[in-house]
């Protein structure tokens, strides 16, 4: 008798978390959608859509990658004004570079940003929070600063708002042009509107491959702060490198990053 009492309870408690998962699959479903007609209602979305989907597409097919990306990464390296595009098709593979873009200006010194007013470009990493179609430098993408790093480290007033935009002037955002931003806009948003929601932004000093820990060593030796920042980026850098793949992202209590 009692296992009839516990084989029932046991269904109906599956049949209640199948009902919850299915409502949740819904909700997301219809937040995607949401999502994707609040954005192409846009016609600056619309425009860049049309002018550099079908380019973009080529670009994947030409590396064996899949279209619209389901998995995309993107890393920065302010020293050299570079801007990374990889993806990859399924979470078990590894990411291949599809495109190298310029940023086209950049503002402040080598080093986090820690402080609101500072031009400084931030170093760490971060997410794509949010899609701006109606930004002052056409279209723009906001990046996830402050992170829990920048907020433990840095002052009281950390600033924010920063972005990759069009246009080609900054005070500590990433601009690519209006034409990079629409071609890295389009390719965003297919990645969202493809299920992706937290899209990975790396932002490094440089390179730190030999040539590079050796400029900072030469150029930064006494700058302690610095040097230990970069310490910790440079474990996910690394791995990246040897593998093509990323690490979690860690923070020990006090914001620094652990790997």
């Amino acid at each position: 008798m009692h296992n009839v009492i516990i084989k029932k309870a046991g269904i109906k408690l599956l049949v209640v978390l199948i009902a919850f998962l299915s409502s949740c699959s819904l909700y997301a479903q219809t937040e995607d959608q949401d999502f994707k007609n609040a954005q192409l209602s846009s016609s600056r979305v619309t425009d860049a859509w049309k002018k550099y989907n079908d380019v973009l597409s080529q670009e994947f097919k030409k590396k064996g990658m899949a279209y619209p990306p389901k998995d995309i990464y993107i890393r920065a390296f302010k020293s050299q004004n570079e801007m990374e595009l990889w993806a990859r098709n399924n979470e078990t593979s590894e990411y291949k570079l599809i495109k190298t873009y310029h940023i086209c200006a950049v503002s402040g010194l080598l080093g986090p940003k820690r402080t609101e007013g500072d031009r400084q470009i931030p170093e760490g990493f971060y997410f794509i929070e949010d899609f701006n179609p109606k930004s002052e430098y056409l279209l723009s993408l906001q990046l996830s600063y402050p992170n829990f790093s920048d907020a433990a480290l840095g002052k009281p007033r950390l600033g924010g708002d920063i972005f990759i935009h069009g246009g080609c002037v900054t005070i500590g955002c990433m601009p690519m042009t209006n034409e990079g931003i629409q071609e890295i806009y389009t390719v965003c948003l297919n990645a969202r509107i493809n299920g992706q929601v937290n899209i990975p932004v790396h932002i490094y000093p440089t390179r730190l491959n030999k040539n590079g820990i050796n400029y900072l060593n030469h150029e930064f030796a006494k700058d302690v702060p610095k040097m230990q920042f970069w310490s910790e980026l440079r474990p996910q850098y690394d791995y990246f490198e040897k593998n093509h793949r990323l690490l979690p992202v860690m923070y020990t209590p006090d914001g620094k990053y652990i790997n």
